[in-house]
């Protein structure tokens, strides 16, 4: 199993699909990090070289922001938000959408699934009467 940036890539995906398991790398930076190295991204993880998987760990922790440290900064941007008390930072305390979504429906995933109306989600009596 190939570690990269402190995380175990699965062996028998495509590498392309594999390297999208590490925070910060989606499926377009995978593909232009195998682009930039010159690895066909349909090979499978346990076909790979050892020098093709240590310039492919190279490449990453040198010129990317991955895992721990970019989990840190967009923790620290948002602690600036609330800090600053802007209007993006409050609707973060208070655990709401933060980009301009409806909150009168369609929010139960943000709002832990609470339901505001009369009778949803009541439970029923224990006796009949």
């Amino acid at each position: 199993m190939v570690r990269i940036a402190g995380v175990n890539i699965p062996d028998k995906k495509r590498i392309e699909i594999s390297l999208t398991y590490i925070y910060g790398i989606g499926l377009a930076r995978s593909r232009k990090i195998l682009e930039h190295l010159k690895i066909d991204k349909n090979n499978k993880v346990e076909s790979l070289a050892k020098e093709d998987i240590n310039r492919l760990k190279d490449e990453i922790e040198k010129n990317f922001l991955v895992e721990g440290e970019l989990r840190h900064q967009v923790k620290m941007n948002i602690k600036r938000l609330k800090d600053v008390g802007c209007y993006r930072g409050v609707r973060h305390q208070k655990g709401l959408p933060t980009r301009g979504q409806r909150t009168k429906t369609n929010t139960r995933t943000v709002r832990g699934n609470v339901r505001k109306t009369m009778g949803s989600g009541r439970k029923p009596t224990a006796e009949k009467t």
